[in-house]
């Protein structure tokens, strides 16, 4: 509890501010959605760590990292269903460039979800980051959405459509979470069970 009652006094990232309640979309919906009216689909019981991944973010300074060195965090075993934030979960970090590779909104949970990695080869080993469905995050969702538009790339919930060809340069801020390694993750080429979230999501050209 003492935890829970230290995130809620720390104040959100940079430019992320409470506009709305984000929280719906057809199944399956390929074309624009509202991305600060999503209901999820499954309730936040089945959503692993749930609460530890809706949080905001510290206001403390970040470490600069690469996607490799996501890859390289030993992956330790998987933590209880509501196992609390610990060791490297409770720091900030920084990706100052990488490349968004597939992007798309998780109709179970309403988060966005994307694949990053360290260059823009689409067969390159690739870590997710994931926009978190909380109203705190609404101006960051849009943002990412309209950054995405400005390039022709139309944020869905399909995951099959949602590669970025070519590839764009982002930037990303964001805390890192230790997921459930289950099956429906990612494309084949996530490769680490760590991941930022939650994260703001910045498209740098």
């Amino acid at each position: 509890m003492g935890q829970r009652k230290f995130w809620a006094r720390i104040a959100g990232y940079g430019g992320v501010v409470l506009l709305l309640s984000c929280g719906g979309t057809q199944a399956g919906q390929a074309g624009p959605i509202d991305v600060c009216n999503c209901t999820p689909t499954a309730p936040a019981s089945e959503d692993f760590r749930h609460d530890e991944k809706h949080v905001p973010l510290p206001a403390i300074p970040s470490q600069d990292i690469t996607v490799q060195t996501m890859l390289g965090w030993p992956q330790t075993p998987v933590p209880a269903p509501n196992a609390p934030r610990t060791g490297r979960e409770l720091q900030l970090f920084h990706i100052g460039h990488a490349f968004v590779q597939r992007t798309y909104e998780v109709e179970s949970d309403c988060d966005i979800h994307a694949e990053i990695s360290d260059v823009a080869d689409p067969a390159a080993p690739r870590a997710i980051v994931e926009i978190p469905s909380d109203a705190e995050y609404c101006s960051a969702r849009q943002s990412f959405q309209s950054e995405l538009a400005a390039h022709k790339i139309t944020l869905g919930t399909l995951p099959e459509l949602g590669d970025v060809s070519p590839p764009l340069p982002i930037d990303v801020v964001g805390l890192a979470f230790q997921d459930d390694p289950h099956a429906t993750r990612g494309s084949a080429q996530v490769k680490t069970i760590w991941e930022l979230h939650p994260a703001v999501v910045n498209i740098t050209q």
